[in-house]
């Protein structure tokens, strides 16, 4: 008799330590899942981060980009004004030699 009830204890307490270890498990797993839920949303994060750092730097790029080739086009047309300013007396007398007849 006193076996029997010793092995039902042990049986008793043996399904015990089988519940605290599946509540363990599943502790364990939703954890496992927690961190791989905030690693995802910490990962999403820095690619939108990175993604709006790389959009400002390359809006910044190109309006530099723009204000250089403003500036160089304005030099290019105060050149060529330059170079055919002393002309021009020049062919207007040969226009108007040609009107004249």
């Amino acid at each position: 008799m006193e076996l029997i009830k010793k092995i039902k204890e042990a049986e008793a307490h043996a399904q015990q330590i089988i519940e605290r270890a599946k509540a363990d498990a599943a502790g364990q797993a939703e954890k496992g899942r927690e961190n791989r839920h905030q690693i995802l949303t910490q990962t999403e994060r820095e690619r939108k981060k990175a993604i709006e750092t790389a959009v400002a730097q390359a809006e910044s790029q190109g309006l530099a980009e723009v204000e250089r080739l403003k500036t160089q086009a304005e030099k290019n047309r105060q050149q060529l004004r330059e170079k055919i300013a002393g002309k021009m007396p020049s062919a207007i007398e040969k226009v108007m030699d040609y009107l004249r007849g």
